[in-house]
């Protein structure tokens, strides 16, 4: 079916849910949200309507790939834009979903599509099983989420391969490349691993391909970010920050909860000690949202939290002690989010956590505070000396969801955690045409790929932007990018265009033998 122009304008909600608290989550959202504006405003330059190109349809997949005698399905979402194609054999960009719901904005703007223009290539989006629309009515139920893994995950791109091929008579003709970001970035890279003839290249944005239980390290990068004198940070910066958070335990600790309420404009008092970390989580995110998506445009940059902070900027005159400027921060969370006030409910947070209706809209908590319970951590603790948060945001904090919600053992984690990597390989994968890019202000570049491993002659696989963050590469070009950002894409671009090339050449080579 044609998609209209006003469906066009959902809000989209996908972009990178793999971190922490719900001010985090709400600060994504609002990303995914700038990205549609900033989308639909490029897609009003263009001479050609693509969005008129634009298909959606389902798949039938399998909830257990692995199992010979289940044979339930889900219906599985995706999207088709033959706008660029050069049919019948022209390239196939396959951009694949993440822990959260895809839209048409996947396959009509954005740094993928701008390289599917220039080849000809027909343009493709997956969504990922049990999120957006792809998952059966039931399927939030704990029993039902046994069938959620990255390894289906994998298996379902495998089988969408051979459905797309069908159904557009493709054939060896056909070079596929596949792009992601994040953890669809990681999902990118892995593809490319188990599934080697099927697609050639493979281009993972942020891509956390080692799982991690303890993922202490986030909070270590997000320190060094706001001293990071290039975006703007210093490190007067991190201290008064790491004062700040100090100064806020120190009077919960102390009895003072009712006050520290008033003062961050809190809609409960957190007298309750889940409740003061539910707090301290909801500071420290507006923090790390900041970081991880700096220059975006959504809250502030890191230049501008410094100035806060520091009290640099002619906006912020008077002389404020480290706890006020943290207020002063949380003020312009609200603010600019539109929040009344600061919900610190950790009660809250586990009953929708623990809610498994689909009525209340696309959810993705849940789900994904399942993969972290039974593949991936990613805990983003502050137990090291290094965080510039709170010490109250413990593993051990992180980790009772598990059982509470899906009786999931705490101790079982390191090895469920340890599988992941073996299956996939860590940060160590051996993957050959996987081009892994990342940010340097990113703090999810820990655990990716940013070091070649290739032998002397070798194509190089890293692409590291020094002064960037998360996911930066997967806009479409713009004129306001960073010169570091604008180079990183044509190398994106000349890698792309090698494998083409490349591709082009085995298969001519393959028809005169």
């Amino acid at each position: 079916m044609l998609l209209s122009p006003e469906r066009f304008v959902i809000l989209l909600l996908f972009l990178n849910f793999v971190d922490a608290g719900p001010v985090l989550r709400k600060i994504k959202e609002r990303v995914r949200n700038l990205q549609l504006q900033k989308a639909k405003q490029h897609l009003l330059t263009q001479t050609v309507s693509s969005h008129q190109h634009v298909r959606e349809g389902r798949i039938h997949q399998q909830l257990n790939h692995f199992s010979r005698q289940d044979i339930s399905t889900f219906p599985q979402r995706f999207f088709v834009n033959e706008a660029y194609w050069q049919c019948p054999d022209g390239p196939v960009f396959l951009f694949i979903g993440g822990e959260g719901p895809i839209f048409e904005f996947d396959v009509l703007a954005g740094h993928h599509v701008d390289m599917a223009e220039e080849h000809g290539a027909l343009l493709l989006a997956l969504e990922h099983r049990f999120y957006g629309d792809s998952i059966n009515p039931d399927g939030l139920k704990t029993e039902n989420l046994a069938d959620l893994s990255s390894q289906q995950a994998v298996a379902d791109l495998a089988v969408f391969h051979e459905y797309i091929s069908q159904s557009f008579n493709l054939s060896r003709k056909n070079t596929w490349i596949s792009f992601g970001g994040s953890y669809s970035g990681a999902l990118s890279a892995w593809f490319r691993g188990k599934f080697p003839h099927l697609v050639y290249g493979a281009v993972a944005s942020s891509a956390p391909v080692k799982a991690t239980l303890d993922f202490s390290a986030y909070n270590n990068i997000v320190g060094l970010s706001l001293m990071n004198e290039a975006v703007g940070g210093s490190g007067k910066c991190l201290t008064v920050m790491r004062k700040a958070f100090a100064a806020v335990e120190a009077a919960l600790m102390g009895g003072n909860a009712s006050q520290v309420a008033v003062d961050f404009g809190c809609c409960q008092i957190a007298k309750d000690p889940d409740d003061q970390i539910e707090l301290m989580q909801n500071l420290s995110d507006i923090v790390m949202g900041t970081v991880q998506y700096n220059e975006e445009g959504v809250l502030m940059s890191i230049h501008e939290v410094c100035d806060v902070i520091t009290n640099r900027s002619e906006a912020y005159v008077e002389e404020m002690e480290a706890y006020n400027r943290l207020v002063k921060l949380a003020q312009i969370y609200r603010s600019t989010s539109e929040e009344a006030c600061l919900d610190v409910s950790y009660e809250k947070t586990v009953k929708h956590l623990m809610d498994t209706s689909l009525q209340s809209g696309r959810k993705t908590a849940r789900q994904w505070t399942y993969q972290t319970c039974t593949e991936f951590g990613f805990y983003q603790t502050c137990e090291d000396v290094t965080c510039p948060f709170s010490g109250m945001l413990t593993l051990q904090r992180e980790t009772k969801l598990c059982p509470m919600l899906f009786g999931i053992s705490q101790h079982s984690l390191p090895g469920r955690i340890a599988f992941t990597n073996t299956y996939y390989g860590g940060d160590n994968p051996h993957t050959h045409r996987v081009l892994y890019v990342n940010g340097g202000i990113d703090p999810w570049q820990e655990l990716s790929v940013v070091q070649d491993r290739t032998e002397e002659g070798e194509e190089a696989q890293t692409v590291f932007i020094k002064d960037t963050a998360h996911c930066a590469d997967m806009a479409s070009r713009r004129t306001t990018d960073r010169r570091s950002l604008k180079k990183a894409k044509q190398e994106i671009e000349k890698h792309v265009a090698s494998w083409l090339k490349t591709a082009a050449k085995e298969k001519m080579e393959k028809r005169t033998v």
